[in-house]
């Protein structure tokens, strides 16, 4: 992959601010792929965020031409220009791009997500002041109603038990476009996989990260808001979130709890043809699949079983069917 990008200005190291003005210790990425519009009113918002967080996007090869967009309207954005669509991994591009200013956290948006006003330094004071954790999810409102998505509940009820004491829920996974990361976690386990690319890729990063020793939690008091895209294929998506579903399964749980979780995930899909058609794509990937299969030790394990029954019953699972 080759990227251009306009480059960023020198920065001083990160540093603790007062609790109204700019926060650098918290950047913003995002990954974009033909959404100009969706994404420049995303940007507006972050924009106005007293924060002032440093923005970089990451443009998975748009068509629409959505990085000169940018760069015409929000000229202190960083643009990184990949020459192919890289899905997820966009994002390890961009947290790249933080590492080297020295930023400590990155909050993630999607090109229709966008934090509320506070939320950053709240991040970066989350972060600080526990220093295990890697991952902060928030409270997500979907708009333009105002009202919470279904799976907050699931976040807020999380009955994952934390290693360490943790500012809120502890989580065995998150929602990348309404999560923020601790730059150094997220690199130590190599972000997001090239193998997942897009849908659904959370779920293994997330139990890496547990693996390493890193916690993740929800934190009520951050609030991202979602106004969906009707850019999206939502066959496609579907698609990928089934196969990776099913992939994340067999690459790390023990034998008898991927055969239970597999089970339980294809007897609950639609009859559609881009349900047969993320079984099929997974049940290809088998070959690489076992040959880097890792399980999850016990104390990681025991998340993701009691996270089953939740799964089972959640209204928000419903891979964009």
């Amino acid at each position: 992959m080759t990227a251009r990008r306009t480059p960023a200005p020198d920065s001083p190291p990160a540093s603790a601010p007062d609790s109204t003005g700019p926060d650098d210790r918290v950047a913003v990425v995002i990954i974009t792929r033909d959404r100009r519009a969706e994404l420049l009113h995303t940007l507006d918002r972050l924009a106005a965020l007293p924060e002032r967080p440093h923005v970089v996007v990451v443009d998975n090869a748009s068509a629409d031409g959505t990085a000169a967009a940018v760069r015409a309207r929000h000229p202190e954005v960083e643009v990184v220009e990949a020459s192919a669509n890289l899905g997820a991994v966009g994002r390890n591009v961009g947290v790249e791009q933080i590492a080297r200013r020295g930023t400590p956290y990155v909050a993630f948006c999607d090109d229709d997500t966008w934090w509320d006003p506070g939320s950053l330094r709240r991040v970066a004071d989350a972060l600080d002041a526990h220093p295990r954790l890697a991952v902060v999810t928030a409270r997500i409102v979907v708009e333009p109603a105002g009202t919470e998505d279904p799976i907050v509940r699931e976040l807020r009820e999380s009955p994952v038990r934390p290693s360490v004491p943790l500012p809120g829920p502890a989580l065995g996974s998150f929602l990348a476009g309404a999560s923020a990361v601790r730059v150094e976690a997220f690199r130590e386990v190599g972000g997001f996989s090239p193998r997942l690319w897009l849908g659904g890729e959370e779920e293994l990063l997330a139990a890496d990260l547990a693996t390493a020793g890193w916690e993740l939690c929800y934190l009520e008091d951050l609030t991202v808001h979602h106004a969906a895209s009707l850019v999206r294929d939502r066959a496609s998506r579907a698609r990928e979130g089934i196969r990776n579903t099913l992939w994340f399964t067999w690459l790390r749980r023990p034998v008898a709890a991927a055969l239970r979780r597999t089970w339980h995930v294809v007897r609950g899909l639609p009859r559609t043809p881009a349900a047969g058609l993320g079984v099929l794509d997974a049940v290809r990937g088998l070959p690489w699949v076992l040959r880097e299969r890792r399980p999850l030790p016990p104390r990681v394990e025991a998340r993701f079983r009691a996270l089953e029954e939740p799964q089972r019953r959640s209204a928000a699972r419903r891979y964009g069917i």
